[in-house]
C-alpha cells in the first residue's frame, strides 16, 4: 500500500514539472537582472507552434508599453532602444537588459519588466510594463519660520510634479542641513514624511520637519606650532572663524579673557571697584576690548578659506612652505565647539637675484626698476604677481604687464621661473615672450538699445588703427559709465585677438538702464509753511528727434543731451522755474558742451498779510557757459566759461539785515570760469578717483567806469550794477579700502572780495552755511548753500569765507541695475565768518552721524542722514539732550553742497 501511494505522488509530481514546461512561452526580465533575458526557454508547444530550449534568435515584430500614467508610450520605446524588425537572441541575448537599464537610467520608474506577449514562428511581440514612480504635489516645512521656509524653498529646488525617489528627499535634506550648517546649526535635524495624495493621482506630499536645535558657535580657537606671529595676529586673518564674543583686559601686556557672562569678570569688576572706587566703566574703558559684535558661528567652508587666508598671510611674510598640517573640530561642555590648527611655519625665504629674459622692447633695469623688488627683500608670491600683473588690479596700475599691453603689446607674457634656491634665497628668471604690437581692427558695441551708437563711440579711446593699450580700454570703461546711460557693473569688455594679422576686435557689451529722473516732494521748512516741488530730468535727450515720434520714450531719446525743467511753490507766497538744457558734442566732433539755462522765482514776505505782493523778492535771469576738455596737466581736466545775467526786484524785502536796500531792482552780470579736473570711475559709487574743481565768478567793476561818487550814494544806486569777486575750491577724493567699502574725502572753501571800499560786499552771492540746505526759501536767493548735516538751521547766513571738511566710509547694500544702496558714517567740520579779520580755521562746528542713500532709476537719489552737532550742545541754553542736538536730514534728486 505505501509503495502505491509513494508511486501516486510521484506519477503527479512529474505531470506538474512537464505542465510548467510546456505552459506558454515567455520571456521575463524584470528590475533585478538575470542575465538579461530571465526564464530559460524550453521545448514546449504553442498552439501548433513548437519554442525548442536553449536560445534562439527572434525577430521584433512589434513593442507595446504598460503601466504608464503621465509618460508617453512612443518616447519610452525609444528610450529603451528596442525597435520593430530588430533581431534579439532569446534567453542570453543582451538587448533586452540594456533596454531596461536605459529605462532605469530615466530614474522615473519604481518596477520594470518586459515580456513576450506572441511569438509566431521567428517573430516576437514584446511588452514594456513599467511601475512610474509617485510625483510632488506639494512640500512644506515644519519647526521653522515662514522666512526661513520661503529661503529654503528656492535653495532646495523641490517643484511640482518632480518624480519623488529616494536620491530627491535625501539631496534635499542635504541641502536644508547645509543651510542651517551655514547659519551656525550644527546639530540640525531633518525628519522627511510622505503622504499619499488623495486628490491626484501617483501623487505624494513630502513634509519637512526640522529641528534645528541650538545655534553652534564657536568657543575658542586653538592655534599651534607657530613661533613667529602670536595667535591674536594669526586670528585676525580668520575673517569667518571668530570666538564668542568675549570682553578682553589688557593692562600692559597681561592680557585676561572673559566672556561676556563669566562671573569671573563680574568678581574682578567688585574688586577693581573696591580698590579703585573714584574710577567709572570710562576710566577702565582704555584697559578693555569689547568683541561684542562679531559672529562666532562655524561654517566648514569658511574654516577652509580661512585656512586658505592664514596661509596666505604667511606667504607674504617669505614663510612659502608654510602648512596647516592638521585641523580638529570638536565639542566642548556646553554643546559648542573649539577648534585647534596645528601649523608648521617652515623657513623663511629672500628674494635673490632677478634675471630677465626675452626682453627687447626695455632694458633689465628698467623692468627691475618697474617691478619694484630687489634682491634681500621679503619673499612674497602675492606681490610678485602683481608687480608682474598677474593679479589684475581694478584700476589698471603700473605693473610690468600694464606696461607692455599700454604700448600695443596685447600678446604679452611672463612667466617668473624658479632657477634655484640657496639656502633661504630664491633666484628667478623672468621669461618674457613680447610678441608683435596689435593694431585695434573692429570696435563692436552690443546692447543700447535706446542710445545712439555715436554717443558711445565718441567716448570712446580706443579706436580703429590704434595700437592696442589696456589704459585706453579701462579709460573708455570709465566714459563709459560716466554717461550714466548703461548700468555700470556690467559693463563689459571683450578684447578679440588675431593672431595670424596681429590686430585686435574688441567689444563693448553694455545693458541699458532709464536714466531719467523725475522729482517730487512736498514738505515744510523755511518760514514758507507748506511747499511743494515738482521736476524731470532727461539725461539722454534728443532734440533733433522732437518731430519724429518713433523716437519718443516719453519725450525723445538717443543722443545724449541733456534737459530738465522744475517747478516749486507754495501757492501765490513762493513760485521758482528752472529750465536747462545741455549738448554735451557741440558740432558732433569734439566733447565741447553747451548749456544754457533759464530761471524764474519770486518769494513774498507777506505770510501774516493779505496782499501777497506786499513785501517780495523776484528774480529773471539765464546764461550760457561753454565747456571744453583740455589735455593738460593730463586729460581729465574741463575748463567751463560762461557768462550770466540776473536781475533782482526787491519790494519792502530786505535780504541782508542793515543794509539799507529793501527796495528796487538789482543787476547781477557776471562771468564764471571753472577749472575742473574729473577722474571718478563711476558716478553713482565711486571707488576710486577724485573730482576737484576752482571757480573763479566775478562781475566787471562797475563802479569804476561811471565816475560816481560812491561814498555817499544811496543803497539803490550802490547795487543797481551788483560788483563782486568770488573764490570756490572743492575737492573730494575716494579709495577703495575693501573690498567695495569706500573711503571719501571732501573739503569745501569759499571766499567773496569787493572792488570798492565805498561799496563793500553785495548782499548777493554770499554763503549760508548750516542746516540741511534743502529749506524751502532758500533755493533762488542768490545765496551759495553749503549744508551741514547735525544742525537744524543755518548757524551764518550773510557770510563771506566758509570752510568745510567732509570724511565718510561708505559700505554697500546693493549695485544692481534697478538700485544702488549705500550706508555710510560720517563726520564733518564746517563754520563761516563775515570777513577775514574774524577767521579762524581752527574755530569749527563738529558733527558726525550716519546715512542711507537710495539712487533709483527713475527717482534720481533719495537720501536719509542722522546727525549729532557736537557744537550746539549748551548747558546755559538747556540744550543737553540729544534730541536738542541731533537731527534728520531728508534728501530728494540731489545731494545738498
Amino acid at each position: 500500500m505505501h509503495k502505491t501511494i509513494l508511486r501516486n505522488l510521484l506519477l503527479i509530481t512529474i505531470c506538474i514539472i512537464y505542465a510548467a514546461t510546456t505552459s506558454i512561452a515567455q520571456i521575463k526580465t524584470s528590475n533585478t537582472e538575470d542575465n538579461g533575458l530571465g526564464q530559460i526557454a524550453r521545448k514546449r508547444k504553442i498552439g501548433t507552434t513548437e519554442v525548442q530550449s536553449g536560445p534562439k534568435q527572434y525577430t521584433i515584430a512589434g513593442v507595446t508599453v504598460s503601466g504608464t500614467k503621465f509618460l508617453d508610450n512612443e518616447l519610452l520605446i525609444t528610450v529603451s532602444g528596442l525597435t520593430v524588425g530588430e533581431k534579439i537572441k532569446v534567453p542570453s541575448g543582451d538587448k533586452v537588459s540594456k533596454a531596461i537599464r536605459n529605462l532605469w537610467k530615466q530614474n522615473l520608474f519604481s518596477d520594470i519588466s518586459i515580456t513576450a506577449t506572441r511569438i509566431l514562428g521567428d517573430k516576437i511581440f514584446l511588452n514594456i510594463h513599467v511601475e512610474e514612480r509617485p510625483r510632488l504635489s506639494k512640500h512644506n516645512y515644519k519647526g521653522i519660520r515662514k522666512s526661513e521656509a520661503q529661503e529654503l524653498a528656492d535653495k532646495v529646488g523641490l517643484v511640482k510634479s518632480r518624480v519623488v525617489t529616494d536620491a530627491t528627499k535625501k539631496e534635499a535634506v542635504v541641502k536644508i542641513k547645509k543651510y542651517y550648517f551655514e547659519k551656525g546649526f550644527n546639530d540640525v535635524k531633518v525628519e522627511v514624511q510622505e503622504w499619499t495624495d488623495s486628490i491626484s493621482v501617483n501623487s505624494v506630499r513630502l513634509t519637512f520637519v526640522i529641528d534645528k536645535g541650538s545655534r553652534t558657535r564657536i568657543n575658542q580657537v586653538n592655534i599651534a606650532g607657530n613661533t613667529v606671529v602670536p595667535d591674536t595676529r594669526l586670528k585676525r586673518t580668520l575673517k569667518g572663524t571668530k570666538e564668542k564674543p568675549r570682553i578682553s583686559l589688557h593692562p600692559a601686556d597681561d592680557v585676561t579673557v572673559y566672556e561676556k557672562d563669566d562671573r569671573s569678570f563680574a568678581e574682578y569688576m567688585k574688586n577693581f571697584n573696591f580698590l579703585y572706587p573714584s574710577k567709572t566703566l570710562e576710566a577702565l574703558n582704555p584697559y578693555l576690548r569689547l568683541n561684542l559684535f562679531s559672529s562666532s558661528k562655524f561654517s566648514e567652508k569658511k574654516l577652509e578659506t580661512d585656512k586658505d587666508a592664514l596661509i596666505a598671510y604667511y606667504n607674504s611674510l617669505g614663510y612659502r612652505d608654510a602648512i596647516v598640517e592638521d585641523d580638529t573640530v570638536y565639542k566642548v561642555a556646553d554643546g559648542n565647539l573649539n577648534i585647534d590648527i596645528k601649523i608648521r611655519e617652515g623657513h623663511k625665504y629672500y628674494f635673490g637675484d632677478i634675471e630677465w629674459k626675452g626682453n627687447t622692447k626695455y632694458s633689465s633695469e628698467f623692468l627691475s626698476k618697474v617691478l619694484g623688488i630687489k634682491k634681500g627683500d621679503v619673499y612674497n608670491l602675492e606681490l610678485l604677481e602683481t608687480r608682474l600683473g598677474k593679479i589684475l588690479s581694478p584700476d589698471g596700475g603700473d605693473d610690468v604687464s600694464s606696461l607692455y599691453m599700454n604700448d600695443g603689446y596685447l600678446f604679452f607674457n611672463v612667466d617668473p621661473i624658479e632657477v634655484s634656491i640657496e639656502g633661504d634665497t630664491i633666484n628667478y628668471e623672468m621669461r618674457i615672450t613680447e610678441g608683435p604690437q596689435a593694431t585695434i581692427k573692429n570696435v563692436i558695441i552690443t546692447g543700447n538699445d535706446r542710445t545712439n551708437e555715436h554717443v558711445v563711440r565718441r567716448e570712446l579711446r580706443t579706436l580703429p588703427g590704434n595700437k592696442f593699450s589696456r589704459a585706453d580700454l579701462i579709460r573708455s570703461q570709465r566714459e563709459i559709465a560716466n554717461l550714466g546711460f548703461f548700468d555700470q557693473e556690467k559693463i563689459g569688455i571683450q578684447p578679440k585677438p588675431n593672431q595670424e594679422d596681429g590686430t585686435v576686435d574688441i567689444e563693448y557689451s553694455l545693458v541699458e538702464k532709464s536714466s531719467d529722473q523725475l522729482q517730487l516732494s512736498a514738505g515744510f521748512g523755511g518760514g514758507v509753511s507748506f511747499y511743494g516741488n515738482i521736476g524731470v530730468t532727461f539725461n539722454n535727450f534728443s532734440l533733433r528727434n522732437v518731430l519724429k515720434p518713433k523716437f519718443w520714450d516719453p519725450l525723445p531719446v538717443g543722443d545724449g543731451q541733456k534737459f530738465s525743467v522744475n517747478y516749486q511753490s507754495n501757492g501765490r507766497f513762493y513760485n521758482s522755474m528752472n529750465v536747462s538744457f545741455t549738448e554735451p558734442w557741440l558740432g558732433g566732433k569734439k566733447p565741447n558742451s553747451l548749456t544754457t539755462n533759464f530761471l524764474y522765482s519770486k518769494f513774498n514776505n507777506s505770510v501774516n498779510s493779505n496782499d501777497a505782493n506786499a513785501s517780495f523778492m523776484r528774480v529773471l535771469g539765464g546764461g550760457v557757459s561753454l565747456s571744453r576738455r583740455i589735455k593738460w596737466p593730463d586729460d581729465n581736466f574741463i575748463f567751463t566759461y560762461g557768462v550770466n545775467y540776473q536781475n533782482f526786484k526787491l519790494k519792502q524785502y530786505e535780504l541782508i539785515q542793515n543794509s539799507g536796500f529793501n527796495n528796487g531792482e538789482s543787476n547781477n552780470l557776471y562771468i564764471k570760469l571753472v577749472l575742473a579736473r574729473y577722474s571718478i570711475d563711476q558716478p553713482l559709487y565711486p571707488r576710486s578717483g577724485s573730482n576737484i574743481n576752482f571757480t573763479f565768478q566775478f562781475t566787471p567793476p562797475f563802479s569804476a567806469f561811471d565816475g560816481k561818487d560812491y561814498s555817499v550814494a544811496t543803497p539803490s544806486e550802490k547795487y543797481k550794477w551788483i560788483e563782486y569777486h568770488k573764490y570756490r575750491f572743492t575737492a573730494e577724493w575716494y579709495q577703495r579700502m575693501i573690498g567695495n567699502v569706500v573711503f571719501k574725502f571732501a573739503t569745501k572753501y569759499g571766499f567773496m572780495g569787493y572792488y570798492n571800499p565805498d561799496i563793500g560786499f553785495a548782499p548777493f552771492e554770499r554763503f549760508q552755511v548750516g542746516g540741511d540746505g534743502l529749506s524751502g526759501q532758500n533755493f533762488f536767493v542768490g545765496r551759495d548753500i553749503i549744508a551741514h548735516r547735525g544742525y537744524r538751521a543755518p548757524y551764518s547766513y550773510d557770510a563771506t569765507i566758509f570752510n568745510k571738511y567732509t570724511a565718510e566710509v561708505r559700505f554697500p547694500f546693493s549695485l544692481s541695475q534697478t538700485s544702488t544702496i549705500y550706508g555710510l558714517c560720517f563726520v564733518e567740520a564746517a563754520n563761516a565768518w563775515s570777513n577775514f579779520s574774524q577767521y579762524n580755521p581752527s574755530n569749527l562746528n563738529r558733527s558726525a552721524g550716519v546715512g542711507i542713500r537710495v539712487i533709483l532709476p527713475m527717482f534720481g537719489l533719495l537720501g536719509l542722514d542722522y546727525g549729532v552737532g557736537f557744537d550746539r550742545y549748551d548747558k546755559a541754553a538747556g540744550l543737553t539732550k540729544m534730541k536738542d542736538i541731533a537731527n534728520f536730514t531728508f534728501m530728494l534728486g540731489f545731494e545738498p553742497d
